[in-house]
């Protein structure tokens, strides 16, 4: 669905064209709904944001009257699949998910197959590719509740009217995500070149956000910037960030391939090497939901 005809006309313009499944839109043969049928059964929780990314990245160049354009300008995203300095490898490109990713390839080729992107659709080029959207792929949040809740936040009010909102926000989160897992503000997936170019810290003196409810991302300071200071933001949410250093690293490492060293885990590196007690707490659950969900994959 679009939301005026110019915006669909831009769409067919620049790669609703080769994506288009017209009458085919409902069949389950199509090699299109296939591609995302795959997804959403290794994926979870399943959506199908990430792997149509993928595609209408091989759409966007396949429409293009300057292929090498596009392919320059996605050359300039992060894409490596392993950080061999550290001998870190991406969490979803190991052995355990080989399988699957290889099954995933035979889809993506049957359905996008063009001989200017032959490299995308090589096993390592798929996984390269594949890298580069679990890397810089922006979570799209336009989400109304998210708006609610900013609202409540701005709220003045007692500390014990406070306490109960908070209180009732948090159970309010926590019930849906049963419903939705990670993915309740996020709409979407897209990649934005001076956002990705942006490095983390746990201490972040900018975010990322949607404040107008569309896709435009806004980039807004948390704290003064003086000339010559380093943006960075954060690519652990709230929650993550009030982990041990150990359980930020770990999530860095296998989402992101590398070591922080940010001012507050160089603060903090006398501190044992132990996850967190909210972590260690999920973990243990983690693993009986996991002999449910045999070798799923899921992301940050």
């Amino acid at each position: 669905m679009y939301c005026s005809s110019e915006c669909r006309q831009a769409a067919a313009d620049q790669y609703h064209r080769v994506l288009c499944l017209g009458p085919a839109h409902e069949d389950p043969d199509h090699p299109i709904n296939k591609l995302k049928d795959a997804w959403r059964s290794m994926h979870y929780p399943p959506e199908t944001s990430s792997i149509t990314l993928m595609a209408r990245m091989v759409a966007v160049v396949k429409q293009a009257k300057d292929k090498g354009q596009w392919q320059k300008l996605f050359s300039q995203f992060c894409s490596r699949t392993a950080n061999e300095e550290e001998e870190i490898a991406h969490k979803l490109l190991g052995e355990k998910f080989r399988g699957q990713l290889s099954l995933l390839q035979g889809f993506f080729t049957a359905a996008l197959h063009d001989d200017h992107l032959n490299r995308w659709f090589t096993p390592e080029g798929f996984r390269s590719l594949f890298s580069l959207v679990g890397t810089n792929g922006q979570g799209i949040g336009t989400s109304s509740l998210s708006q609610w809740v900013h609202a409540c936040d701005a709220l003045q009010l007692p500390v014990q009217q406070r306490e109960q909102l908070d209180s009732f926000i948090d159970q309010l989160y926590k019930d849906i995500e049963k419903e939705t897992g990670d993915f309740l503000n996020c709409e979407g997936s897209g990649l934005f070149l001076l956002q990705s170019s942006c490095n983390h810290s746990c201490m972040p003196n900018a975010e990322a956000a949607f404040p107008d409810n569309n896709f435009l991302l806004h980039l807004s300071a948390l704290s003064d910037v003086h000339p010559g200071e380093e943006i960075c933001i954060s690519y652990l949410d709230c929650c993550q960030r009030d982990r041990s250093r150990h359980s930020r690293h770990k999530t860095l490492r296998e989402n992101y391939l590398f070591v922080c060293s940010c001012p507050k885990c160089t603060s903090q590196a006398d501190e044992a090497d132990v996850t967190s007690d909210e972590e260690e707490e999920g973990e243990a659950e983690g693993e009986t939901e996991g002999d449910e969900m045999e070798d799923e994959m899921t992301d940050v």
